[in-house]
């Protein structure tokens, strides 16, 4: 069943600011150098600055913006940013709500949403002893105006290979309506996790640190199973003995729940 989300009469524009960071690792074993520089020289081609452009511009149409400016840099030895400014649809804020439901997935781009900027920041690295590499990319959407960057959520999450996602909303200042009454939020949110669809949501182990007084809300996502193959670079499951299989597993879990909880794990 569908939320009805309230529509507030307002006095002059939606002085409201809701921001959305969202940060995705994605873990993986190189053992050796050579395979070390392979996973961020693919990891570098998957994600440079063109595709996470057009990431962000699928994002745009999603929230029903208008691009007025792009800024991209691949970096070197790696990584890559991209910086969007955004307006405001005309025709599109007349026709926005809010309900707590997941929004669109990379196949079905049609929602729509307000203005201000969208960033990505891409961070790869791998540690030589360890033989485990991350990425990590950052990604935020600041609006102002009648809808909420949490509709981008859903699609941004089908966009990239995530282990581990870390979430953040805020809605910041306040709004009047036409008596003059203040809002300092003006859609209904009991939860991040109500804006995911439930086929993503069945991956993932979730929990949430919410300040509802102060309309912040944090969601921290990780997979529930990690099949091994899927996190080995260069070489297969098969082709190693059990003990080694068993020692990457152990590694490759402990790096996920080490990141996952903000906590390093101690022997």
């Amino acid at each position: 069943m569908k939320s009805v989300e309230r529509k507030i009469k307002l006095h002059g524009f939606n002085n409201l600011t809701k921001t959305l960071s969202f940060n995705i690792y994605d873990i993986n074993f190189a053992e050796t150098s050579e395979q070390q520089q392979a996973y961020i020289e693919y990891i570098d081609e998957e994600y440079n600055a063109e595709r996470l452009t057009n990431i962000l511009t699928d994002v745009a149409q999603i929230i029903g913006a208008n691009i007025l400016n792009i800024a991209r840099q691949d970096y070197d030895p790696q990584g890559a940013s991209v910086t969007m400014l955004i307006s405001e649809e005309p025709v599109a804020s007349q026709k926005l709500t809010n309900p707590q439901e997941p929004g669109p997935v990379p196949e079905d781009v049609v929602a729509h949403l307000d203005k201000s900027h969208i960033t990505v920041h891409t961070y790869p690295e791998s540690h030589p002893d360890a033989g485990i590499s991350t990425f990590r990319a950052d990604i935020d959407v600041s609006t102002c105006g009648r809808i909420s960057p949490l509709k981008a959520l859903n699609y941004l999450i089908h966009s990239f290979d995530s282990d581990i996602v870390i979430t953040d909303y805020r809605v910041r200042g306040f709004t009047r309506d036409i008596k003059g009454k203040k809002y300092y939020i003006d859609h209904n949110i009991n939860s991040i996790q109500d804006f995911i669809g439930k086929d993503t949501k069945e991956l993932y182990q979730m929990i949430d640190v919410n300040v509802y007084q102060e309309n912040i809300f944090h969601t921290k996502m990780v997979l529930k199973e990690l099949v091994l193959d899927n996190y080995l670079f260069g070489i297969n499951e098969k082709d190693l003995p059990m003990l080694k299989r068993n020692k990457i597993h152990k590694a490759l879990e402990r790096e996920m729940l080490e990141i996952f909880y903000g906590n390093n794990m101690t022997n």
